[in-house]
């Protein structure tokens, strides 16, 4: 697929996510997410920072004593702009074409739609996957090692999606539809692999 096409569906997913977090509770962005120790307002603020230059992640990178974790996770939460800011400050990443350093054009994407998921499924919201960007995501996934190493943990599998035309891996074929392919290889292994 064509960055253009990448992109869009990037401006796709963050509009949408957008509009899902302007209907939210101050309870439901208080809610815990997928992600370990964040509530949804942690992941929603993660989401907005992904345009930030070289010298604030170097600066940030050396706070974390370039720990990648510690990084992400420092950065949203000393964020404190309320939920609309917040809101207001995803809308505005739509068309924007910059992405972290060293990253790949289907980073932003990979990040929206198992974002969206951590944020979605805690609050008992069957958000969409559109198949077209959740297979760029799984491969992105398959393929980038670093943060998921998903090769290693999946060693010995063969991941099919039931709902897309995607394969990985060798061995056991565990068949699922593509959101779940994606969510279990971004680590989110508590939710996904008793169905996975």
């Amino acid at each position: 697929m064509r960055d253009d096409d990448i992109w869009a569906h990037i401006d796709a997913e963050r509009s949408d996510l957008a509009d899902f977090l302007d209907g939210l509770t101050p309870q439901q962005w208080a809610t815990p997410s997928l992600c370990p120790d964040w509530t949804v307002r942690d992941v929603a603020v993660h989401l907005t920072q992904s345009t930030l230059g070289w010298p604030r992640m170097a600066a940030e990178a050396l706070r974390s004593g370039f720990r990648f974790n510690a990084m992400v996770s420092r950065v949203a939460r000393e964020d404190r702009r309320p939920p609309e800011e917040v809101v207001a400050a995803l809308r505005a990443m739509v068309g924007v074409r910059r992405r972290p350093p060293g990253t790949a054009v289907a980073d932003p994407l990979t990040d929206a739609l198992v974002h969206g998921q951590d944020i979605a499924v805690p609050l008992g919201v069957d958000r969409p996957m559109p198949t077209a960007a959740a297979v760029i995501a799984a491969d992105r996934l398959w393929t980038m090692g670093f943060p998921f190493h998903a090769r290693k943990r999946f060693a010995g599998t063969r991941l099919r999606a039931t709902d897309a035309d995607f394969t990985v891996g060798r061995g056991q074929t565990v068949a699922a539809p593509i959101r779940d392919i994606v969510l279990a290889l971004s680590g989110r292994n508590s939710t996904v692999l008793p169905r996975v």
